[in-house]
């Protein structure tokens, strides 16, 4: 099986210091591609310089909601910076999330929407994360000039209902290892409604592991979702594998 890794975080401290190996056995899994997420401007350099040192990541770079009091002034004119020097990038990780304790939700919007708005002038696709702003998130596509966004809702949590709504936008969806877990049963009934041509797979690591593995995540393990999806669908494990990394190679441009 070729397998497209949809979205992890390579930068991040708890694997980027063995990632030779991580990458090694990402390979022998049969992982091909790899979109590697920043979420704050002060990993975009770290993502850009492990792109360039692995053939197999694409780089990625966004202001995720969590970070947005870690931003600087410049933050727009930086990320659009990264993204012209790695012209093969994503915008990534961005989105909204209203599970944080302490937020401004108009900042969210605000940062969510300038991004959204320099993938589209440099026609890039984009990495999505939405936790329980599904509400927002809808109002944000339904401004979007043209109502098309090329790119992928990551880790999908939302409601079954939205499915058909948000890949009529243009959206693929990608499940990560909550899909493994027996209590995700929203997400379950999700996945099933997906259509083979907008499914991704995605190991969001160094979080989310499958169940049954013990420790940060890393992309090796991204098979066990496969195979999980695979089984939840009634589909061939190959099959998933065919269809995802088609689908990730047109999403990201790759």
């Amino acid at each position: 099986m070729r397998i497209f890794d949809s979205h992890c975080h390579l930068q991040d401290s708890r694997i980027s210091s063995d990632l030779g190996a991580v990458i090694e056995r990402a390979s022998r899994a049969g992982v091909r591609k790899i979109l590697c997420c920043g979420s704050t401007e002060k990993d975009w350099e770290n993502v850009s310089e492990i792109s360039s040192r692995y053939e197999i990541v694409i780089p990625a770079f966004g202001l995720h909601p969590w970070y947005m009091g870690e931003k600087t002034d410049l933050w727009l004119q930086r990320l659009e910076e990264m993204l012209i020097l790695n012209p093969g990038s994503a915008v990534g990780e961005i989105g909204l999330d209203h599970t944080l304790e302490v937020r401004n939700d108009l900042e969210q919007l605000k940062v969510f929407s300038a991004q959204l708005s320099l993938a589209a002038r440099l026609d890039r696709p984009v990495s999505i994360h939405c936790c329980r702003a599904w509400g927002d998130f809808l109002k944000v596509l339904g401004d979007i000039e043209g109502g098309k966004l090329w790119g992928a809702v990551h880790s999908y949590s939302g409601p079954p209902e939205l499915v058909e709504k948000l890949t009529g936008y243009g959206l693929y969806i990608s499940f990560s290892g909550s899909i493994t877990y027996d209590k995700n049963k929203r997400a379950r009934e999700s996945l099933k409604k997906v259509p083979s041509e907008r499914l991704l797979v995605e190991s969001d690591s160094p979080d989310i592991p499958p169940s049954g593995v013990n420790g940060f995540n890393e992309p090796s393990n991204i098979v066990s979702v496969v195979n999980r999806i695979a089984e939840l669908r009634e589909e061939r494990p190959d099959e998933v594998a065919k269809w995802t990394f088609r689908n990730g190679t047109e999403c990201f441009n790759t």
